[in-house]
C-alpha cells in the first residue's frame, strides 16, 4: 500500500503555510547587490577590451535575478520587472558613467577634426561613425561613436577631447567650447530601472514563498 503525504515547508513560527517569515537582511542584500552589479557590467563595458566581459556579467545578473525572484522565491511577476530592469541596466548605466566621468574628471584637450566616416562593427551589417582629430600637439587620433562621435561633427570643426585622467577610457569628444556637465537623462533612467529592480526584488523577497514537496512512503 502507498501513501502519499504533503509536507508543506514552513520558515515562520506559527506561518502561514505557503508564506515564510521575512527575512528583510537577505532581502535587501539581493535588492541592492543585483541592481549593483548590473551597473559594474556596464562600465566594464565601457573600457578597451572590456565589451563582451559587461555582456556576459550582465547576461549572468539578469539569469541569477530570475533564478532567486522566480526560482527560489517564487515570485513571478517580481523575476520578470526585475530581470528585465536589470538587463536594461547596463545599456543605461555604462554610457552614463561614461559621460559624467570624462567631462567631470577628464582634462580638457584642443582637436580640430580631419575627417569623420565609418567602420566596421561586431555585426558585418552594423557601421560605426568614427572621427579622426588633431590635437593642438599635432598628435593624431580616432575617436569612436562610443565616445560621442556620432556624425554630428564636420571636417574642419573645432572640438574638446576630455581625456581620461587615469589613461583607462577612450577621449570623450564635445564641440568647442565643450563645457563640463553631467547625462541628466543617463542617470536618470539608470536610477529609475535601479529603483524597480531593487523594489521588485526586495518586496519578492519579503513576500517569498516555498512550495509543498511531495513525500513518499511505502507499507
Amino acid at each position: 500500500m502507498h501513501e502519499v503525504t504533503s509536507v508543506a515547508r514552513e520558515a515562520g513560527a506559527g506561518g502561514g503555510g505557503e508564506r515564510a517569515r521575512r527575512p528583510t537582511g537577505s532581502s535587501l542584500v539581493w535588492a541592492v547587490g543585483l541592481p549593483v552589479a548590473g551597473v559594474l557590467a556596464g562600465v566594464v563595458a565601457q573600457y578597451p577590451y572590456g565589451m563582451w566581459v559587461g555582456v556576459v556579467l550582465g547576461l549572468a545578473v539578469a539569469a541569477t535575478t530570475a533564478v532567486v525572484a522566480g526560482g527560489v522565491w517564487h515570485r513571478a511577476w517580481a523575476a520578470t520587472f526585475a530581470s528585465f530592469a536589470v538587463l536594461a541596466l547596463p545599456f543605461f548605466a555604462g554610457p552614463a558613467f561614461y559621460a559624467t566621468y570624462a567631462q567631470q574628471a577628464g582634462e580638457r584637450v584642443p582637436a580640430v577634426i580631419t575627417g569623420t566616416g565609418e567602420r566596421q562593427g561586431v555585426k558585418k551589417s552594423a557601421k560605426l561613425s568614427v572621427c579622426r582629430v588633431v590635437e593642438a600637439s599635432g598628435a593624431v587620433r580616432e575617436v569612436s561613436e562610443q565616445s560621442n562621435c556620432q556624425g554630428q561633427f564636420a571636417a574642419g570643426e573645432r572640438v574638446v577631447l576630455f581625456e581620461d585622467p587615469l589613461g583607462a577610457l577612450d577621449p570623450w569628444i564635445e564641440a568647442e567650447p565643450g563645457e563640463r556637465g553631467v547625462d541628466t537623462v543617463g542617470l536618470g533612467v539608470t536610477a529609475g530601472l535601479f529603483l524597480v529592480a531593487g523594489s521588485a526584488l526586495f518586496c519578492a523577497g519579503q513576500r517569498r514563498r516555498s512550495v509543498g514537496v511531495g513525500t513518499y512512503s511505502r507499507r
